[in-house]
Parts: C-alpha cells; sequence; structure tokens
C-alpha cells in the first residue's frame, strides 16, 4: 500500500522507533485517555501507562491495542517518531509560529484510505446481497 511507502522513507529517515510513544500518539488521535485504553485491554492505568512508556511492546499486547485502537499493527510499529517542523514568519510586526509534524499528515492520509475501502467493502456487500436475494 502507499502508506507503506511512505513509512519505509520516514523510517529509514529517523531511526529512532519508539513503539509506546506511537500508541500514546494514536490514542490521543482517537480522542482515548489512557484509562479508556486500560478498561478495553482490562488492565489497570498505570500498567497501560508502563506499555506506552516502553520503546518495545510483544506482539501479542500490541496487537491487542491495534484492535482497540483499529490500527494496522505494521502501522504502528513503522510510524516514525518525526521531529516537528517549526517555521517563523515575520507578518505585519507580529511573529506567527506554524507547527507541522508530516507524521500527523501520514496518518490523516492512512486514515482516509481506511474509510474509502470501507465504503468500497460495504458496496461490494450491498451488491452480493442484491444478487444472492
Amino acid at each position: 500500500m502507499f502508506y507503506k511507502e511512505i513509512l519505509v522513507f520516514y523510517k529509514s529517515k529517523y531511526q529512532d522507533m519508539h513503539i509506546g510513544r506511537n500508541v500514546s500518539r494514536l490514542r490521543g488521535y482517537r480522542g482515548m485517555k489512557q484509562g479508556d485504553m486500560a478498561k478495553q485491554l482490562k488492565m489497570t492505568q498505570q500498567n497501560y501507562s508502563l506499555i506506552e512508556n516502553s520503546e518495545h511492546i510483544s506482539d501479542t499486547v500490541l496487537k491487542k491495542i491495534a484492535d482497540v485502537l483499529d490500527y494496522d499493527v505494521e502501522f504502528i510499529k513503522q510510524m516514525p517518531d518525526a521531529p516537528y517542523v517549526y517555521s517563523n514568519n515575520q507578518q505585519g510586526g507580529n511573529v506567527v509560529n506554524y507547527e507541522f509534524n508530516p507524521v500527523d499528515k501520514i496518518i490523516q492520509l492512512y486514515e482516509n484510505l481506511l474509510a474509502e475501502e470501507r465504503k468500497k467493502n460495504a458496496n461490494l456487500e450491498s451488491l452480493l446481497k442484491k444478487k444472492g436475494a
């Protein structure tokens, strides 16, 4: 898929991967708190916090987290811990600070592609039901 090509580029550029931080960022994108995740994973919030602070997470635990967050395990593993890019521009005497994180754009692209695939699947399922009926 296209997002994997982008991730391979970023992975080669930013070698420092921290799976726990990736999980934390994705959880935030879903608007979930650590306590919510802990409940769904049937553990304490403190134990879940330890997971997010871990550089490496076992495949078993990561699969459970990926299922709750509705992300692919490989996407979580390969998501880079990319730096923010800051740009200062002088406009009319006021300094305007822009924050841009390319990883956020990748995630947005991934979610859009996933939504499109789900729409296609729903359309195909409805066509199959019509044919079978």
